[in-house]
Formats: C-alpha cells, structure tokens, sequence
C-alpha cells in the first residue's frame, strides 16, 4: 500500500491497453470495417478476397476485443450491435489514414495534399520570388499549408531540417555545406545599390574608393561570421568600410535612399527595388565571383514525392523570373 501523500503506483488498466492495442492490426480492422459494412461475413469475405472460415476466425478476435458481438442477428439479416455502429466511422478513418500514410510518400497529389510544406528562405533574393513561389503552390496544391521562415541568427537550419521542422531551405553561399542535398538554382552577378544624390553616380569610383565607402550591410547568420561579400573580400586580401549593419534586410534600400550608404549584393534583388526607390545600381569595382543560390534538404526528403514536388515548384519559380538581365552597367573609371 503506498504511503500517505506519495503519488499511486500506475494501475493495471494502461498496461492492458497496451496490450490490448498491439493485438490489433490493419487487417483486423479492415475486416471489421468490411463486416460492419457488408452485414455478412459471406459478401464480407467476397469483398476481401478471403476464405469464409478466415473472416469468421478475425471476427471471433474482433469480439473478443471488443468485448461485444459487433454483429447480430435480427430475423434473416444481421445488424450491427450499438458498439458495432459507434466502430464503423473510425474504422474507415484509419483505413483511410493508412491508406493517405504510403500513397503519399508514393504518389503525391497536389490537387488533394492538405500538407504543410515548410521552406525556410533568405530575403535577399529576388523580392519577387517568394511570392510567386506561394502563389504557384497555392493555385496547383489549393488544400495545402504553406508556412515561409527566415533564415535568422537564431534558426539552425540544417537541425530544423532533421527534424523535419521545414522542407527546404532555400539561400546563397560561398560554400553551401556538405551534409544536406542541394541543387543550385541560379547565380547573380554582384552589383552596388546608392542613392541619385551619392557622388559616385555623379564621379563614379575606383577600388579604393569603393572599399572607403560607407557600406551596409546584413548581419552575418552566426555570431562571429563572415557575410557573403566579406568573405569573397577576405579571399582577394581587401576590406571594405562597414558604417551599417542591419539585421532587416528588406529595410536596407530604405536606408540607402536617404543616405551615403552603400549596398552591395545581387543584381535581381537591386533591379527589382531600384526604380521603386529611386535608386542607382552602379558596378562594383572589385572583380568578385557571382553569387550563387541553391535549394538544400536534408536525406529524409531526398525520395518524398510531395518533398519533389516542391522543388520543382521552387526551380520553376526561379526559371519564371529569369527575364534577361539588361545591359551591363558600364565601369567608372
């Protein structure tokens, strides 16, 4: 007997459930279902493909579990008993459950898929890809979720994606890292972004001039890292002035607008926010490498069909974008 104020000993009753369900299998309820229905085991064993006998023997284990008769006579026809009724609902919805369970991982479905798809993205690409991204997916799959994420300080990406947390992450890098499947969705050439009033629209720049700018920037993703553009800097021996870090991406063209400030990052994301703002692109002077963008998801995804279906939505949005880009930006002296 437990001692007074102690907490009781679990009862026998959660142990006997256990039990009780690791005696039940999908072929049971699937014949259950399937007597409830038919209201015989004759056309019962028909409609499953099985011997009389055997629909019987699984309908014996049904009572038993049960502890009710499920099906009785009433004069020539048989009926389902009360509990027999109340079983039939949640039959089906586990039969369709399972069912929904394999087909998907097999066969996706948009037009019927209520899934979450959960893409976690960085907002310096091209403003226009994320919402034609949702727009697409929500016109080809209409019942499904949709959730985007940033790509913050504070998410650990490649976690969240073992986890299952989000599908797809979707963003540039210098390296993209090695333990998750990417495929590259295109490269953009580096460009610097300034207000009409900044004296290099006016006198252009050099290297030295360009380094000696005031520039913004984005906060690096992790404590103590490099941003893109730094690290490419870091790579030629240069460094530029940072006056400006913000963790607000889409707030930095404002910033600029009003300022000597400099952005400094990809051409899509700078044509799309130029004539918007007023704004001037101008080449950078430092000779850096394209940025490049990919799509990265973790192995448990690498086969899901409703996973593949994603990125290929993504890759088509990011192809439906890719109007020519127009001339080159001439190189001030």
């Amino acid at each position: 007997m437990p001692a007074p104020g102690s907490s009781p000993t679990p009862t026998t009753g959660a142990a006997d459930e256990r039990q009780l369900f690791d005696r039940i299998d999908l072929h049971l309820i699937r014949v259950l279902h399937t007597v409830l229905t038919e209201r015989s085991v004759s056309r019962a064993a028909l409609r499953l493909g099985m011997h009389q006998p055997a629909v019987s023997t699984a309908l014996k284990r049904l009572r038993e579990l049960a502890g009710d008769p499920l099906l009785v006579r009433n004069g020539a026809h048989m009926v389902p008993t009360e509990a027999g009724q109340r079983m039939l609902e949640p039959a089906a919805n586990v039969l369709r459950a399972a069912e929904t369970l394999f087909t998907e991982a097999r066969s996706f479905d948009a037009r019927t898929s209520r899934l979450t798809f959960r893409i976690a993205a960085s907002d310096y690409l091209d403003p226009l890809f994320l919402p034609r991204l949702v727009a697409d997916i929500q016109r080809q799959a209409p019942l499904a979720k949709i959730e985007v994420h940033a790509l913050t300080r504070e998410s650990d990406y490649r976690a969240r994606l073992a986890l299952g947390e989000i599908d797809l992450v979707i963003g540039n890098w210098l390296q993209p890292p090695d333990d998750l499947h990417m495929a590259r969705l295109f490269s953009d050439e580096v460009v610097s972004l300034v207000s009409r009033d900044h004296p290099a629209v006016r006198r252009g720049w050099d290297e030295a001039a360009w380094l000696g700018a005031e520039h913004i920037a984005p906060m690096p993703m992790h404590a103590g890292a490099r941003g893109i553009i730094d690290q490419m800097l870091d790579g030629l021996g240069l460094q530029r002035h940072i006056a400006v870090r913000s963790a607000y991406f889409g707030l930095i063209p404002e910033m600029v607008a009003g300022t000597r400030l400099v952005l400094t990052t990809g051409r899509r994301y700078c044509e799309r926010v130029a004539g918007r703002l007023s704004l001037v692109m101008l080449p950078c002077p430092v000779a850096l490498p394209p940025l490049l963008y990919y799509q990265l998801w973790h192995a448990r995804s690498q086969h899901s069909s409703s996973a593949r279906w994603l990125r290929e939505r993504t890759r088509e949005a990011i192809t439906a974008l890719q109007a020519p880009f127009s001339e080159p930006l001439p190189l001030h002296p």
